[in-house]
Protein backbone atom coordinates (compact mmCIF):
# COMPACT_ATOMS: atom_id res chain seq x y z
CA UNK A 1 0.00 0.00 0.00
CA UNK A 2 1.13 3.52 -1.20
CA UNK A 3 2.33 5.39 1.71
CA UNK A 4 0.28 8.92 1.16
CA UNK A 5 -3.52 9.42 0.54
CA UNK A 6 -5.07 12.01 -1.09
CA UNK A 7 -8.43 13.03 -1.35
CA UNK A 8 -7.83 13.85 -5.14
CA UNK A 9 -7.41 10.45 -5.59
CA UNK A 10 -11.03 9.63 -4.26
CA UNK A 11 -13.83 9.69 -6.48
CA UNK A 12 -16.64 9.22 -3.67
CA UNK A 13 -16.58 10.97 -0.64
CA UNK A 14 -19.00 9.98 2.59
CA UNK A 15 -19.45 11.31 5.73
CA UNK A 16 -21.32 10.48 8.87
CA UNK A 17 -23.76 13.40 10.33
CA UNK A 18 -23.25 13.20 14.39
CA UNK A 19 -20.40 14.60 16.23
CA UNK A 20 -18.81 14.82 11.81
CA UNK A 21 -20.26 16.96 9.79
CA UNK A 22 -22.20 17.87 12.93
CA UNK A 23 -20.73 18.96 15.69
CA UNK A 24 -22.39 19.58 19.09
CA UNK A 25 -21.24 21.82 22.05
CA UNK A 26 -19.95 18.64 23.81
CA UNK A 27 -20.64 19.65 28.15
CA UNK A 28 -24.07 20.53 26.75
CA UNK A 29 -24.98 17.49 25.08
CA UNK A 30 -23.54 15.39 27.64
CA UNK A 31 -25.63 16.61 30.25
CA UNK A 32 -28.43 16.60 28.19
CA UNK A 33 -28.21 12.67 27.46
CA UNK A 34 -27.47 11.72 31.06
CA UNK A 35 -30.38 13.69 31.87
CA UNK A 36 -32.55 12.05 30.15
CA UNK A 37 -31.33 8.60 30.48
CA UNK A 38 -31.13 9.28 34.41
CA UNK A 39 -34.71 10.99 34.07
CA UNK A 40 -36.44 7.84 32.77
CA UNK A 41 -34.64 5.39 35.31
CA UNK A 42 -35.93 7.30 38.11
CA UNK A 43 -39.21 7.82 36.69
CA UNK A 44 -40.05 4.88 35.43
CA UNK A 45 -38.06 1.92 36.71
CA UNK A 46 -37.61 3.24 40.25
CA UNK A 47 -34.20 4.43 40.67
CA UNK A 48 -32.51 6.75 43.34
CA UNK A 49 -33.58 10.17 42.65
CA UNK A 50 -29.77 11.41 43.58
CA UNK A 51 -28.94 9.76 40.05
CA UNK A 52 -30.97 13.33 38.95
CA UNK A 53 -28.24 15.63 40.30
CA UNK A 54 -24.86 15.71 39.03
CA UNK A 55 -21.55 17.20 40.68
CA UNK A 56 -19.63 19.81 38.45
CA UNK A 57 -16.57 17.42 37.61
CA UNK A 58 -18.38 14.44 37.54
CA UNK A 59 -18.45 14.02 33.41
CA UNK A 60 -14.77 13.72 34.00
CA UNK A 61 -15.29 10.18 34.30
CA UNK A 62 -16.35 9.87 30.43
CA UNK A 63 -13.76 8.93 28.48
CA UNK A 64 -13.90 7.11 25.21
CA UNK A 65 -12.75 3.56 24.42
CA UNK A 66 -14.13 2.51 28.12
CA UNK A 67 -15.79 -1.21 28.43
CA UNK A 68 -18.29 -1.79 31.07
CA UNK A 69 -18.13 -5.64 32.40
CA UNK A 70 -21.97 -5.92 33.46
CA UNK A 71 -22.02 -8.59 35.70
CA UNK A 72 -18.96 -6.72 37.92
CA UNK A 73 -20.02 -3.00 37.53
CA UNK A 74 -16.65 -2.60 36.57
CA UNK A 75 -15.12 -0.31 34.09
CA UNK A 76 -12.14 -0.69 32.60
CA UNK A 77 -9.71 0.97 30.48
CA UNK A 78 -7.68 -1.53 27.97
CA UNK A 79 -4.17 -1.69 26.72
CA UNK A 80 -3.59 -3.36 22.70
CA UNK A 81 -3.20 -6.27 24.34
CA UNK A 82 -5.98 -6.98 26.19
CA UNK A 83 -4.84 -6.46 29.52
CA UNK A 84 -6.32 -4.14 31.69
CA UNK A 85 -4.40 -0.91 32.74
CA UNK A 86 -7.28 0.98 34.45
CA UNK A 87 -10.34 0.04 36.10
CA UNK A 88 -12.90 1.37 38.61
CA UNK A 89 -15.94 -0.34 40.61
CA UNK A 90 -18.98 1.61 39.30
CA UNK A 91 -17.22 5.23 39.62
CA UNK A 92 -14.59 4.40 42.48
CA UNK A 93 -10.70 3.65 41.10
CA UNK A 94 -9.34 0.60 41.91
CA UNK A 95 -5.89 0.17 42.65
CA UNK A 96 -2.88 -1.65 40.98
CA UNK A 97 -3.30 -3.74 43.80
CA UNK A 98 -6.67 -4.38 42.83
CA UNK A 99 -6.66 -4.91 39.12
CA UNK A 100 -3.70 -7.38 39.44
CA UNK A 101 -5.63 -8.90 41.75
CA UNK A 102 -8.90 -9.28 39.85
CA UNK A 103 -7.91 -9.42 36.20
CA UNK A 104 -3.76 -10.13 36.67
CA UNK A 105 -1.44 -9.51 33.67
CA UNK A 106 -3.21 -11.07 31.23
CA UNK A 107 -5.77 -10.71 28.46
CA UNK A 108 -9.28 -9.84 29.60
CA UNK A 109 -11.43 -12.54 29.16
CA UNK A 110 -14.13 -11.02 26.48
CA UNK A 111 -10.72 -8.84 24.75
CA UNK A 112 -11.44 -11.43 21.81
CA UNK A 113 -14.70 -10.18 21.05
CA UNK A 114 -14.45 -7.08 21.96
CA UNK A 115 -11.48 -6.41 19.53
CA UNK A 116 -13.53 -7.82 16.61
CA UNK A 117 -15.62 -4.61 17.37
CA UNK A 118 -19.13 -6.76 19.08
CA UNK A 119 -20.21 -3.31 20.94
CA UNK A 120 -22.44 -5.15 23.58
CA UNK A 121 -23.92 -8.77 24.66
CA UNK A 122 -25.10 -9.84 27.82
CA UNK A 123 -21.50 -9.33 29.25
CA UNK A 124 -20.56 -5.97 28.28
CA UNK A 125 -20.66 -2.62 26.63
CA UNK A 126 -18.44 -0.37 24.76
CA UNK A 127 -18.43 3.03 25.03
CA UNK A 128 -16.94 4.71 21.69
CA UNK A 129 -18.93 7.99 20.80
CA UNK A 130 -20.60 10.96 22.72
CA UNK A 131 -24.36 9.73 22.15
CA UNK A 132 -23.36 7.26 24.58
CA UNK A 133 -20.72 7.90 26.67
CA UNK A 134 -22.47 10.42 29.72
CA UNK A 135 -24.42 6.52 30.04
CA UNK A 136 -20.72 4.92 31.25
CA UNK A 137 -21.19 7.82 34.19
CA UNK A 138 -24.61 7.25 35.16
CA UNK A 139 -23.95 3.55 34.65
CA UNK A 140 -21.34 3.72 37.13
CA UNK A 141 -22.94 6.07 39.54
CA UNK A 142 -26.19 3.35 39.54
CA UNK A 143 -23.88 1.17 40.55
CA UNK A 144 -22.76 2.78 43.55
CA UNK A 145 -26.16 3.44 44.35
CA UNK A 146 -26.78 -0.72 44.06
CA UNK A 147 -23.64 -0.90 46.08
CA UNK A 148 -24.54 1.26 49.10
CA UNK A 149 -28.60 -0.08 49.12
CA UNK A 150 -28.24 -3.49 48.43
CA UNK A 151 -24.42 -4.78 48.66
CA UNK A 152 -25.06 -6.74 45.08
CA UNK A 153 -22.01 -8.13 44.21
CA UNK A 154 -23.94 -9.25 40.29
CA UNK A 155 -25.72 -6.63 38.61
CA UNK A 156 -28.83 -6.36 36.86
CA UNK A 157 -29.65 -2.76 35.98
CA UNK A 158 -28.65 -3.40 32.26
CA UNK A 159 -32.20 -4.21 30.80
CA UNK A 160 -33.27 -0.67 32.36
CA UNK A 161 -30.02 1.05 30.52
CA UNK A 162 -31.19 -0.52 27.67
CA UNK A 163 -34.67 0.53 27.81
CA UNK A 164 -33.65 4.19 28.89
CA UNK A 165 -31.34 4.52 25.42
CA UNK A 166 -34.39 3.46 23.67
CA UNK A 167 -37.17 5.51 25.05
CA UNK A 168 -34.99 8.71 24.03
CA UNK A 169 -33.00 7.61 20.83
CA UNK A 170 -36.30 5.65 19.02
CA UNK A 171 -37.42 6.45 15.78
CA UNK A 172 -40.41 7.34 16.46
CA UNK A 173 -39.26 9.63 19.45
CA UNK A 174 -38.70 13.16 16.93
CA UNK A 175 -42.20 12.77 15.69
CA UNK A 176 -43.94 12.10 19.06
CA UNK A 177 -41.86 14.40 20.91
CA UNK A 178 -40.84 11.60 23.23
CA UNK A 179 -38.34 11.67 26.01
CA UNK A 180 -36.51 14.59 27.04
CA UNK A 181 -33.32 14.44 24.49
CA UNK A 182 -35.06 15.53 20.88
CA UNK A 183 -37.73 17.49 22.07
CA UNK A 184 -34.81 19.02 23.98
CA UNK A 185 -32.17 19.57 20.63
CA UNK A 186 -35.69 21.21 18.92
CA UNK A 187 -36.24 23.75 21.31
CA UNK A 188 -32.81 24.95 21.34
CA UNK A 189 -30.78 23.81 18.63
CA UNK A 190 -28.17 26.52 19.32
CA UNK A 191 -27.17 25.45 23.17
CA UNK A 192 -26.72 21.67 21.55
CA UNK A 193 -25.36 22.24 17.99
CA UNK A 194 -22.03 23.91 16.32
CA UNK A 195 -23.07 25.37 12.91
CA UNK A 196 -20.69 24.07 10.37
CA UNK A 197 -18.06 26.79 9.61
CA UNK A 198 -17.89 28.55 6.42
CA UNK A 199 -14.68 26.37 5.43
CA UNK A 200 -16.10 23.18 5.57
CA UNK A 201 -18.86 24.16 3.26
CA UNK A 202 -16.86 25.63 0.91
CA UNK A 203 -14.67 22.55 1.06
CA UNK A 204 -17.37 20.33 0.58
CA UNK A 205 -18.86 22.60 -2.85
CA UNK A 206 -14.83 22.34 -3.59
CA UNK A 207 -15.01 18.70 -3.48
CA UNK A 208 -18.56 18.58 -5.76
CA UNK A 209 -16.63 21.03 -8.35
CA UNK A 210 -13.91 18.63 -8.40
CA UNK A 211 -16.28 15.82 -10.01
CA UNK A 212 -16.42 13.88 -6.69
CA UNK A 213 -19.53 12.10 -5.54
CA UNK A 214 -20.43 13.19 -2.22
CA UNK A 215 -22.87 11.15 0.44
CA UNK A 216 -24.59 11.42 4.14
CA UNK A 217 -24.88 8.06 5.64
CA UNK A 218 -26.74 8.51 8.88
CA UNK A 219 -28.13 5.97 11.65
CA UNK A 220 -29.93 9.22 12.45
CA UNK A 221 -33.74 9.05 11.43
CA UNK A 222 -34.54 11.24 8.65
CA UNK A 223 -36.81 13.79 10.98
CA UNK A 224 -33.66 14.26 12.95
CA UNK A 225 -31.15 14.39 10.28
CA UNK A 226 -32.91 17.61 8.55
CA UNK A 227 -33.22 19.29 11.62
CA UNK A 228 -29.26 18.62 12.22
CA UNK A 229 -28.59 19.77 8.77
CA UNK A 230 -30.68 22.81 7.98
CA UNK A 231 -29.06 24.26 11.46
CA UNK A 232 -25.90 23.05 10.55
CA UNK A 233 -25.31 23.58 6.99
CA UNK A 234 -28.66 25.52 6.01
CA UNK A 235 -31.70 25.06 4.05
CA UNK A 236 -30.06 24.35 0.84
CA UNK A 237 -28.29 21.25 2.87
CA UNK A 238 -29.32 18.58 -0.22
CA UNK A 239 -27.72 20.20 -2.93
CA UNK A 240 -24.37 19.41 -1.01
CA UNK A 241 -24.95 15.80 -1.50
CA UNK A 242 -25.59 12.96 -4.36
CA UNK A 243 -26.65 10.77 -2.20
CA UNK A 244 -28.43 10.88 1.43
CA UNK A 245 -28.91 7.54 3.34
CA UNK A 246 -30.60 7.75 6.72
CA UNK A 247 -31.71 5.49 9.34
CA UNK A 248 -28.56 3.40 8.25
CA UNK A 249 -27.87 1.31 11.00
CA UNK A 250 -24.81 1.32 11.24
CA UNK A 251 -22.58 -1.38 11.55
CA UNK A 252 -25.04 -3.80 9.71
CA UNK A 253 -24.96 -1.39 6.90
CA UNK A 254 -21.56 -2.46 6.00
CA UNK A 255 -21.88 -6.49 7.53
CA UNK A 256 -25.36 -7.45 6.28
CA UNK A 257 -26.27 -8.52 3.02
CA UNK A 258 -28.59 -7.18 0.98
CA UNK A 259 -31.57 -9.04 1.15
CA UNK A 260 -31.11 -8.47 5.19
CA UNK A 261 -30.99 -4.87 5.07
CA UNK A 262 -32.71 -3.47 1.40
CA UNK A 263 -33.26 0.51 0.91
CA UNK A 264 -36.34 2.32 1.05
CA UNK A 265 -38.03 5.45 -0.02
CA UNK A 266 -39.20 8.07 2.33
CA UNK A 267 -42.30 10.00 2.29
CA UNK A 268 -43.07 12.28 4.62
CA UNK A 269 -40.30 10.73 7.00
CA UNK A 270 -42.36 7.29 6.80
CA UNK A 271 -40.35 4.34 5.28
CA UNK A 272 -42.03 2.87 2.24
CA UNK A 273 -41.53 -0.17 0.35
CA UNK A 274 -37.99 -2.48 -0.14
CA UNK A 275 -36.30 -1.43 -3.30
CA UNK A 276 -34.74 -4.59 -5.15
CA UNK A 277 -31.59 -2.16 -6.23
CA UNK A 278 -30.86 1.56 -6.09
CA UNK A 279 -31.11 2.87 -9.45
CA UNK A 280 -30.33 6.44 -8.73
CA UNK A 281 -29.45 9.29 -6.22
CA UNK A 282 -31.43 10.73 -3.63
CA UNK A 283 -32.47 10.55 -0.30
CA UNK A 284 -33.13 6.75 0.86
CA UNK A 285 -33.91 4.80 4.27
CA UNK A 286 -31.56 1.67 6.07
CA UNK A 287 -29.80 -0.01 2.92
CA UNK A 288 -26.50 -1.57 2.86
CA UNK A 289 -22.78 -0.80 1.80
CA UNK A 290 -22.95 -3.52 -1.24
CA UNK A 291 -25.95 -2.03 -3.53
CA UNK A 292 -24.69 1.64 -2.38
CA UNK A 293 -21.92 0.32 -4.15
CA UNK A 294 -23.10 -1.05 -7.35
CA UNK A 295 -24.89 2.78 -7.94
CA UNK A 296 -21.35 4.31 -7.56
CA UNK A 297 -19.95 2.24 -10.33
CA UNK A 298 -22.59 3.36 -12.77
CA UNK A 299 -22.90 6.96 -11.46
CA UNK A 300 -18.52 7.30 -11.99
CA UNK A 301 -18.27 4.75 -15.12
CA UNK A 302 -15.68 2.70 -13.24
CA UNK A 303 -15.49 -0.47 -12.06
CA UNK A 304 -13.56 -0.18 -8.56
CA UNK A 305 -14.48 4.03 -7.61
CA UNK A 306 -12.44 4.86 -4.43
CA UNK A 307 -14.19 5.58 -1.82
CA UNK A 308 -13.29 7.53 1.56
CA UNK A 309 -15.76 7.61 4.91
CA UNK A 310 -15.74 10.27 7.34
CA UNK A 311 -16.72 9.58 10.95
CA UNK A 312 -16.13 9.37 14.44
CA UNK A 313 -17.11 6.26 15.93
CA UNK A 314 -14.59 2.97 15.65
CA UNK A 315 -17.14 0.46 16.42
CA UNK A 316 -19.97 2.17 13.89
CA UNK A 317 -18.37 3.91 11.13
CA UNK A 318 -14.57 3.56 11.10
CA UNK A 319 -13.87 -0.87 11.68
CA UNK A 320 -17.13 -1.53 9.59
CA UNK A 321 -16.01 0.66 6.22
CA UNK A 322 -12.67 -0.48 6.44
CA UNK A 323 -13.05 -4.23 7.19
CA UNK A 324 -16.32 -4.92 5.28
CA UNK A 325 -16.01 -2.68 2.63
CA UNK A 326 -12.57 -1.92 2.34
CA UNK A 327 -13.07 2.06 1.98
CA UNK A 328 -10.58 4.29 3.28
CA UNK A 329 -11.17 5.79 6.36
CA UNK A 330 -10.54 9.28 8.30
CA UNK A 331 -11.43 8.79 11.99
CA UNK A 332 -12.57 12.45 13.23
CA UNK A 333 -11.12 12.46 16.74
CA UNK A 334 -11.55 15.01 19.07
CA UNK A 335 -9.47 14.02 22.04
CA UNK A 336 -6.57 15.30 19.33
CA UNK A 337 -7.74 19.11 20.34
CA UNK A 338 -7.28 18.23 24.22
CA UNK A 339 -4.93 15.11 24.55
CA UNK A 340 -2.34 16.83 26.54
CA UNK A 341 -0.87 13.24 27.37
CA UNK A 342 1.92 12.44 29.83
CA UNK A 343 2.15 15.88 32.00
CA UNK A 344 4.69 17.10 34.67
CA UNK A 345 2.76 15.51 38.09
CA UNK A 346 2.92 19.30 38.97
CA UNK A 347 0.68 20.46 36.55
CA UNK A 348 -2.27 19.55 38.47
CA UNK A 349 -4.86 22.27 37.38
CA UNK A 350 -5.96 23.31 33.97
CA UNK A 351 -5.11 26.44 32.59
CA UNK A 352 -8.66 28.54 32.70
CA UNK A 353 -9.23 29.17 29.22
CA UNK A 354 -9.03 25.03 28.82
CA UNK A 355 -11.74 25.04 31.33
CA UNK A 356 -14.60 27.04 29.38
CA UNK A 357 -17.12 29.30 30.46
CA UNK A 358 -20.46 27.92 29.90
CA UNK A 359 -23.07 29.29 30.98
CA UNK A 360 -25.01 27.17 33.81
CA UNK A 361 -23.04 24.56 35.23
CA UNK A 362 -19.56 24.42 34.58
CA UNK A 363 -19.59 20.92 33.25
CA UNK A 364 -15.75 19.61 31.89
CA UNK A 365 -15.58 19.46 28.81
CA UNK A 366 -15.22 15.70 27.86
CA UNK A 367 -12.65 15.40 25.24
CA UNK A 368 -9.98 17.02 27.20
CA UNK A 369 -8.31 14.10 29.11
CA UNK A 370 -9.89 12.72 31.64
CA UNK A 371 -8.07 12.95 35.37
CA UNK A 372 -9.23 9.50 36.08
CA UNK A 373 -8.80 7.86 33.21
CA UNK A 374 -5.69 9.83 32.08
CA UNK A 375 -4.77 9.40 28.52
CA UNK A 376 -6.53 8.25 25.35
CA UNK A 377 -3.44 6.97 23.89
CA UNK A 378 -1.28 5.85 26.07
CA UNK A 379 -1.15 4.62 29.99
CA UNK A 380 1.38 2.89 31.98
CA UNK A 381 0.96 -0.98 33.21
CA UNK A 382 -0.08 -1.65 36.46
CA UNK A 383 2.74 -2.34 38.54
CA UNK A 384 3.36 -2.93 42.67
CA UNK A 385 5.76 -0.25 44.20
CA UNK A 386 9.27 0.15 43.04
CA UNK A 387 8.63 -2.11 39.57
CA UNK A 388 9.67 0.04 36.70
CA UNK A 389 7.65 2.03 34.97
CA UNK A 390 6.07 0.45 31.38
CA UNK A 391 4.09 2.61 28.94
CA UNK A 392 1.80 0.65 26.42
CA UNK A 393 -0.70 2.07 24.06
CA UNK A 394 -4.38 1.73 24.67
CA UNK A 395 -6.43 -0.66 22.72
CA UNK A 396 -7.98 2.76 21.28
CA UNK A 397 -5.20 3.65 20.26
CA UNK A 398 -4.55 0.37 18.42
CA UNK A 399 -7.63 0.64 16.97
CA UNK A 400 -6.75 3.99 15.06
CA UNK A 401 -3.97 3.06 13.49
CA UNK A 402 -5.15 -0.70 12.29
CA UNK A 403 -8.79 0.54 10.67
CA UNK A 404 -8.12 3.98 10.04
CA UNK A 405 -6.37 5.86 6.99
CA UNK A 406 -5.82 9.01 8.58
CA UNK A 407 -6.96 10.39 12.00
CA UNK A 408 -8.35 14.41 12.31
CA UNK A 409 -9.57 16.29 14.98
CA UNK A 410 -12.62 17.42 12.99
CA UNK A 411 -13.29 18.52 9.14
CA UNK A 412 -12.35 22.05 9.76
CA UNK A 413 -8.71 20.90 10.28
CA UNK A 414 -8.35 19.98 6.67
CA UNK A 415 -10.58 22.30 4.72
CA UNK A 416 -8.43 24.67 3.82
CA UNK A 417 -5.73 22.19 2.38
CA UNK A 418 -6.08 21.89 -1.30
CA UNK A 419 -7.62 18.65 -2.74
CA UNK A 420 -4.33 16.86 -3.70
CA UNK A 421 -2.74 17.04 -0.61
CA UNK A 422 -0.89 14.14 0.59
CA UNK A 423 -1.66 13.00 4.03
CA UNK A 424 1.04 10.40 5.48
CA UNK A 425 -1.07 7.66 6.28
CA UNK A 426 -1.09 5.21 8.91
CA UNK A 427 0.41 1.67 7.98
CA UNK A 428 2.80 -0.80 9.45
CA UNK A 429 5.69 0.84 7.38
CA UNK A 430 5.11 4.40 9.02
CA UNK A 431 5.74 5.48 12.77
CA UNK A 432 2.89 5.01 15.27
CA UNK A 433 2.01 8.80 14.97
CA UNK A 434 2.39 8.87 11.22
CA UNK A 435 -1.59 9.18 10.61
CA UNK A 436 -2.64 11.93 12.65
CA UNK A 437 -3.31 15.11 11.32
CA UNK A 438 -2.46 18.36 11.57
CA UNK A 439 -0.11 16.67 14.23
CA UNK A 440 -0.01 13.43 16.95
CA UNK A 441 -1.15 13.73 20.33
CA UNK A 442 1.43 14.71 22.89
CA UNK A 443 1.00 11.59 24.55
CA UNK A 444 2.45 9.62 21.80
CA UNK A 445 5.71 11.80 21.12
CA UNK A 446 8.97 10.96 22.93
CA UNK A 447 8.46 12.18 26.51
CA UNK A 448 10.67 14.61 28.07
CA UNK A 449 12.36 13.98 31.22
CA UNK A 450 10.84 13.65 34.84
CA UNK A 451 6.91 13.08 33.11
CA UNK A 452 4.63 10.93 34.83
CA UNK A 453 1.01 9.53 33.80
CA UNK A 454 -1.42 11.32 36.10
Amino acid sequence: MQQHFSLAECDVVGFDLDHTLCRYHLPQSARLIYDSFAQYLVTEKGYDEDLLILAPDSLDFCCKGLVLDIEEGNFLKLAEDGTVLRASHGTKSMTFEEILEIYGRKEWKHFNTVSGMVSRTAKYYLYDNYFDLPGALLCARVVDSLDQHDGQKKYDFWKDMVAAIQHNYKISAFKEDCGMYFPEVKNHPDKYLQRCPDSVKKWLKQLKNAGKILLLITSSHSDYCRLLCEHVLGNDFEEYFDVLITNALKPGFFSHTPNQRPFRTLENDEEQEALLSLDKPGWYSQGNAIQLYDLLKKMTGKLDPKVVYFGDSMHSDIFPARHYSNWETVFILEELLGDKGIVPAKAESEPSEKKGKYEGDQLKVPYFVSKQWGSFFMDRLPSLENAEETLVHTWSCKCISTYSTIAIPSLEAIADLPLDYRFTRFSSNNSATAGYYPSPPRALLPNEDSVTMK
